[in-house]
This record gives structure tokens, C-alpha cells and sequence, in this order.
């Protein structure tokens, strides 16, 4: 389910009627007071979000709002980070993901994670995309594992573009092919969650229209978090919105009612370009 909005030249996003995904779908992930600190800086103050199951999730925000610290809390990709600690708490079907029993490996198995920029292992293409079902032991036999595969590129809709250069080297891929090919990567390992930090900041114009075409059809089998910088983007793919600003969570609704019919004058004046 596509949204379907509407760009006015005075910077205002208006929305088709009958778009706006129900508020009633089951949480997949939750946030309940995450504050994050650098040191003694703090980067996230006291945020709590629920993340609905198979639906996409936008984050916006200006530069250094905290939206994509937020999204490395959900996968503890902040843990590789010095000096950084999180409070609050973040569940995954109501697991504590920083609980002391949790295999943090196993934790990104099941919450993947697409970066900014294209970064295919240098490998194969089908070694790209096996590498993950091969640390985890998901496939018995070279049958299975030609499967997997398949099925991942089908997925991220790249099978037909590279079925006869699986031999080839990743980086040998065009730029938009590249980031299919680490979405086919992060899906290969059966995630239940997908976490996009700004997916097509690299790409042109045409790669973008197909990442969001794929990021639409990939949420009927999973859930997506994606931080965009851009409100255009964040309208086309999300069902939720969340915005941020100086760290906090300043509102999250219904996508079209962020960008149609905002509670907060923060957010008002984000989304109309006032500021930001």
C-alpha cells in the first residue's frame, strides 16, 4: 500500500484520502524512555516509540536530531561506539534486546541493517548474499544455499539483472544494484525487521524510485525503519513518521496526518520548510 501525496510549489504535502494505514497493527519493536549519551553528551532524550509490524517506519528530522542514533539503538549497532551508553528500555516481541541473555549476532540476524552508502563485502555477488546464511548455519547443502540466493536477489528485485554474473565481483554493480545487492545481503538471513539509514542519499534519481518501489514491496513481509532526510521520500514509502528534533521525539502519527495535520508547531514548521 502505497501513500499518495501531493507536493504543492508553497512546500505543503497534501494527502490522498483513504491512504493512511490503521493505528491498530500489532508492535513489532518498542522504545519505552531511550535516552542515549556519547560520554557526557546526550544525543536521545526519553523516547518512546512503537514500531508497527509490517509497515515502514520513516524517521526525519534535521542534521543531528538523533534519528539515526535512534535506529542503531534497535540492532545495538551503538554498541561498537566508545563511550556510549543506552538507557530505557527496547523490546523486540517484547524481549528486552539489551537483556543480559541476548546474543547481540543473533539480535542482527533478526534486525538487519542497510547503511547510507552501498557497501558490498568485496566477494562475489553470490558470495555477498551467502555469507550471512553460511556464519549462521542456515543451509545444509550448496542446493540449498543456490536457493537462498535466488530468492533474496528475487526479492530485491535484482535476480534478472545478475543471474548470469553471480561469479562477478559486487562492486562491479552499478550504484543503485549495489544497494539492491546489501538489501538482497541484510533479507538473505530472514530478518523480521529491516533497518534503512538513508538508503538512497547516494543514488540518483532513477535508483531511488526503484529502492522505494522495493522498500513497498518488502514491507508486506517485514518491518522497516528508514531514516530519510528527505520529507518527499518519508511521504512516498512510510505508513508512520516519526520527527525529531534536538534529540527528542517531538511527534509520531500516521504519515499523512505529520504532513497534513501535525499537533506540534515543531513539527508544523519542519514539515513546511520553515526551518530545518
Amino acid at each position: 500500500m502505497k501513500n499518495s501525496f501531493t507536493l504543492k510549489a508553497s512546500g505543503k504535502i497534501t494527502a490522498t484520502p483513504g491512504t493512511l494505514a490503521p493505528a491498530t497493527e500489532p508492535v513489532k519493536m518498542d522504545s519505552r524512555n531511550v535516552s542515549v549519551y556519547y560520554g557526557d553528551k546526550q544525543a536521545l532524550v526519553d523516547v518512546s516509540l512503537p514500531i508497527r509490524q509490517h509497515r515502514v517506519t520513516a524517521l526525519i528530522g534535521p542534521s543531528g536530531c538523533g534519528k539515526s542514533t535512534y535506529l542503531k539503538c534497535l540492532n545495538r549497532m551503538n554498541d561498537t561506539v566508545p563511550g556510549c551508553r543506552v538507557n530505557g528500555a527496547i523490546t523486540l516481541d517484547t524481549e528486552d534486546i539489551y537483556g543480559p541473555a541476548v546474543d547481540v549476532v543473533q539480535l542482527r540476524a533478526r534486525v538487519g541493517m542497510v547503511f547510507q552508502k552501498p557497501n558490498p563485502f568485496p566477494k562475489s555477488i553470490y558470495d555477498n548474499i551467502a555469507y550471512g546464511p553460511r556464519i549462521h548455519g542456515m543451509t545444509r547443502n550448496k542446493t540449498e544455499m543456490d536457493r537462498v540466493v535466488e530468492t533474496s536477489l528475487a526479492k530485491a528485485g535484482l535476480w534478472n539483472e545478475v543471474k548470469d554474473r553471480l561469479k562477478e565481483p559486487g562492486t562491479s554493480l552499478s550504484g543503485g544494484q549495489q544497494q539492491r545487492l546489501c538489501i538482497a545481503r541484510a533479507i538473505a538471513v530472514n530478518p523480521e525487521v529491516v533497518l534503512m539509514d538513508e538508503p538512497c542519499s547516494a543514488l540518483d534519481p532513477i535508483a531511488t524510485a526503484r529502492i522505494e518501489e522495493l522498500i513497498d514491496d518488502l514491507s508486506h513481509n517485514y518491518t522497516i525503519v528508514i531514516v530519510t532526510h528527505s520529507m518527499q521520500q518519508a511521504a512516498r514509502v512510510s505508513h508512520y513518521t516519526a520527527f525529531f528534533h534536538l534529540g527528542e521525539l517531538v511527534e509520531f502519527n500516521q504519515t499523512g496526518i505529520i504532513f497534513t495535520n501535525p499537533k506540534q508547531e515543531r513539527t508544523k514548521g519542519y514539515v513546511t520548510g520553515r526551518f530545518g
